[in-house]
């Protein structure tokens, strides 16, 4: 296969067309998506999430094609496209159709990595056998089954590692199909830019270019010795897998370990208000806390936040005296870093915590000098804090300092979702059910025809 220049491809990166297959599943502006499928007449028109953010959380191909782009200002986006359908994020129903693209998936593999709300890899190495079917054919029915069972279009990369799948997925966008076989790996690297490839950031995209590195068939072809000496880890194991070496495995098992845990909550309308600000916050970090707590972590500093009105941050991080997943005790360190931290008569639209440094709750220790018995009873009551949240919602039991949303709101900007506004049998205004989603397509009404 001749390159430019009239120069011979001599590199075969994998003589095996299929060592492994990895299948990674993108879905196409998932969150649009499935407002499309659940109501058909927005299909094919400008829309977006994110309305009671105030910023574009996610934004239909239609509206992107206009040039809305994620991220940008409601009142930006509305000058772009005064037509423009804004919508409620309903995380709730998202997180459904996820479930059930995952399942489908799993039809055909045990190995599935979840990735994200929209996103999955899928080991199909072996499976050609079982299914009776070429890994180009599995890999299609599992995309063509999504769209016609949930109603949204997702787009698939099907390669020899985590990365070229990835890479592979996003040449085709939107219900696009890409399939790199070893022998293709040269030529489809040759004119992707190395600074699309997955884990290359905008520095290592610099610091290659000023190496004569433009391409990712030109980062393939640097020698190992080369790429060992000049890049760090994470770059090396990209090297290996754009090369056709797997690296990185599909980890079918439920994440569990954690650097940090981050926790936001954007409001409207802003507020200026310091009970109400504290309120959120300690709402952020007890929501941050439960899930530490549901792995049995326990961070040794956080950081809180607070989002100005033009979206502008002010931070502080703050160093524990001890590790402590247990919002009871954080309350009044926080209380004081946050007291620092606001500027009177300012208004703030968001806030946030991230609890850092975490460590294995089992790990953490008591000095002689610290009162043992109030902190077991403390340990005690979340226990049985998170067995009543288990059963009737995540902030069924709360600090008295949060308690202040309940009373004044939640803040939240646009109309409540669909979802948020039915309550179905067995469910609370508070709690609702992880209930399957079924989109079928009837003739007539229920009945009809029959005898």
């Amino acid at each position: 296969m001749a390159l430019s220049g009239g120069r011979t491809d001599d590199i075969l990166f994998s003589i095996s067309s299929w060592p492994r297959a990895i299948l990674h599943v993108d879905g196409d502006a998932f969150f649009t998506s499935c407002e499309e499928a659940i109501h058909p007449e927005l299909r094919g028109k400008p829309l977006i999430t994110g309305g009671e953010r105030g910023i574009v959380a996610c934004a239909s191909y239609a509206a992107k094609r206009i040039g809305i782009k994620r991220g940008v200002s409601l009142p930006e986006a509305k000058r772009i496209c005064p037509g423009l359908i804004v919508l409620p994020s309903d995380y709730e129903t998202y997180s459904l159709f996820s479930r059930r693209m995952f399942n489908i998936i799993r039809r055909y593999t045990p190995d599935v990595e979840e990735y994200s709300i929209d996103e999955a890899f899928a080991d199909l190495t072996g499976m050609r056998r079982a299914l009776r079917a070429s890994y180009e054919t599995i890999a299609d029915r599992i995309r063509r089954e999504i769209i016609k069972e949930l109603g949204i279009t997702v787009s698939a990369g099907l390669s020899l590692t985590k990365v070229l799948a990835k890479a592979a997925s996003k040449h085709r966008k939107p219900d696009g199909f890409t399939v790199i076989p070893g022998r293709a790996i040269a030529s489809y690297l040759r004119d992707l830019p190395v600074g699309k490839l997955w884990g290359i950031g905008p520095a290592t995209t610099n610091y290659l270019n000023k190496m004569g590195v433009r391409t990712a068939l030109e980062f393939a072809r640097l020698p190992e010795e080369t790429v060992k000496r000049r890049l760090t880890k994470p770059g090396v194991e990209i090297w290996r897998e754009i090369r056709g070496e797997s690296v990185y495995p599909v980890t079918a098992e439920e994440k569990s370990t954690y650097f940090s845990i981050s926790k936001t909550k954007t409001f409207a309308p802003p507020s200026a208000d310091p009970d109400y600000l504290f309120a959120q916050l300690l709402r952020n970090v007890e929501s941050a806390c439960i899930k530490a707590r549901r792995y049995d972590l326990a961070p040794r500093s956080l950081v809180l936040f607070l989002k100005r009105q033009n979206f502008s941050l002010a931070a502080a991080e703050v160093r524990l005296t001890r590790p402590s997943s247990y919002p009871l005790e954080l309350s009044e360190v926080l209380r004081d870093a946050f007291g620092g931290l606001r500027e009177r008569h300012v208004l703030y639209r968001a806030t946030g915590v991230i609890l850092m440094d975490l460590m294995p709750d089992a790990q953490v220790q008591y000095s002689l000098f610290e009162d043992a018995l109030r902190a077991e009873r403390v340990e005690r009551l979340y226990e049985a804090a998170d067995a009543v949240g288990a059963k009737y919602g995540k902030h069924a039991l709360h600090l008295g300092g949060s308690h202040l949303i309940e009373e004044r709101g939640k803040g939240r900007r646009g109309t409540p979702t669909v979802r948020e506004r039915t309550v179905l049998y067995g469910e609370t205004r508070r709690r609702h059910l992880s209930l399957p989603i079924f989109h079928g397509k009837m003739d007539g009404p229920p009945g009809a025809g029959e005898e």
